[in-house]
């Protein structure tokens, strides 16, 4: 049997992963949470929320940060868009894509519906992590198109929900099958050329992972999962259980697409270096990878479109010296020196920064001040990459500022669980859960 076979995913737990997979697991988990608390501030969520409230009836899971109870289908939903609607959680460049907005709330879905524990979100978690990996480079391989996370996601939540449900072989193919089936094969550039609030397609891909899991169990068939059993893909699945994609994902300084974040770490520098005042600029000219030179919605009036944009989120750095949540969000968004500057940055594309894409993301920054001097960046990427990561005081930092409006003693209760792997499931569905104000 093949380790696609998933009687041999059971490889896959925390006591098996090493001491590196088990510590960026933790991280993951942890700014997951914190990005969870800034999305659930979104009118993005507040939508999906209510919708998850009135459609996906059940008592199973709790909404989170909303505390409202619906399916475990609905609260993955509902808690995958919600970290999505802050663009700021971790992925892996491979896939083009997000794994952990998925699987997270995923995790704490399915553990609360079938009575687990708080050991089980971490080894739920983890699974989905290299499920998801796989899964997102076997349909990248095999598909003509770019889809969206949500597509290969629903996939490896399938396969959390069989170990979570404890279902057969049997069931368990049936379950990929709907999930892969059923999944959203949305196209992400469409998002990129128009931002709205389908985004990444996670929530999508949770909420069908977990009800291909529960209709499997249920007796309902599925067509085969051509992503994990064909021998077209068996290469990506065979290191399952010895190469770890959990230690391999990247962590973002800014709540924005990964795509654009070169361009702000270059424009942030060159300020910097020359002591450059907003004021002064004249303009910015910004040459990076194609993908990114579609991020190209100059002056956004959601949220959504602050996020896939390139020119905003740099004006908006270059005004305020940093790109948070208030930047993008809200009165952020209104700020007429960010959106007046945003309007003279120039996008401009290089083959040799296509060639590098994705597993490295370049820009080039040069900015023009009134007096027609000049300045220029080397070519640079954003930190946060498995290869330069954030530090830990970093990434906690993080935590901090986004979940800042728990208060201390949720923060604390978080952080116990999900960084030292301290207290109950009870704790952790309490202090995740529990409404917010928005």
């Amino acid at each position: 049997m093949g380790s696609t076979d998933p009687l041999n995913w059971s490889s896959v737990v925390l006591d098996a992963a090493p001491d590196h997979a088990r510590q960026a697991l933790r991280r993951s988990m942890l700014d997951l949470a914190g990005v969870a608390v800034a999305g659930a501030r979104t009118e993005l969520s507040q939508i999906v929320r209510d919708h998850a409230a009135l459609q996906f009836g059940g008592t199973g899971a709790r909404l989170m940060l909303d505390g409202r109870r619906v399916s475990a289908a609905g609260a993955a939903f509902a808690g995958g868009m919600t970290i999505d609607a802050m663009d700021a959680h971790d992925g892996l460049k491979p896939v083009k894509g997000h794994i952990g907005c998925g699987v997270f709330p995923a995790a704490l879905a399915f553990a609360q519906a079938e009575s687990l524990d708080l050991t089980s979100v971490f080894d739920l978690t983890l699974l989905g992590y290299e499920l998801g990996a796989r899964a997102g480079l076997a349909l990248h391989s095999t598909a003509p198109d770019y889809h969206t996370s949500g597509a290969w996601v629903a996939v490896a939540i399938a396969g959390m929900g069989a170990r979570a449900l404890g279902l057969t072989a049997e069931q368990t193919a049936h379950a990929l099958g709907i999930a892969e089936y059923h999944g959203p094969r949305s196209q992400m550039m469409r998002c990129i050329d128009h931002p709205t609030m389908v985004k990444d397609g996670s929530g999508w891909g949770a909420m069908a992972g977990v009800t291909a899991a529960y209709l499997a169990r249920a007796g309902f068939t599925g067509a085969p999962a051509l992503t994990v059993t064909t021998a077209q893909v068996a290469d990506i699945w065979e290191d399952l259980g010895t190469r770890w994609y959990v230690s391999e994902q990247y962590f973002k300084p800014q709540p924005v697409c990964r795509w654009a974040q070169p361009a702000i770490t270059a424009a942030l520098a060159l300020q910097a270096a020359h002591g450059l005042e907003a004021s002064d600029i004249a303009r910015v000219d910004v040459t990076t990878f194609h993908e990114a030179v579609r991020l190209a919605t100059a002056h956004p009036t959601s949220t959504e479109a602050a996020q896939y944009s390139l020119p905003f989120p740099v004006a908006a750095a270059l005004v305020s010296g940093q790109v948070g949540p208030e930047q993008i969000d809200g009165p952020g968004l209104l700020d007429d020196r960010a959106q007046a500057l945003a309007g003279r940055v120039h996008l401009h594309e290089a083959e040799a920064f296509n060639a590098a894409f994705p597993a490295r993301r370049f820009a080039q920054v040069e900015i023009t001040v009134q007096n027609g001097r000049q300045f220029r960046t080397d070519p640079m990427e954003a930190p946060g990459d498995p290869e330069a990561p954030l530090t830990d005081g970093e990434l906690l930092d993080k935590f901090e500022a986004y979940a800042d409006p728990l208060g201390a003693a949720r923060k604390r209760a978080i952080k116990a669980a999900l960084w030292h792997g301290e207290g109950t499931l009870r704790q952790v569905v309490e202090a995740l859960c529990m409404p917010i104000e928005c």
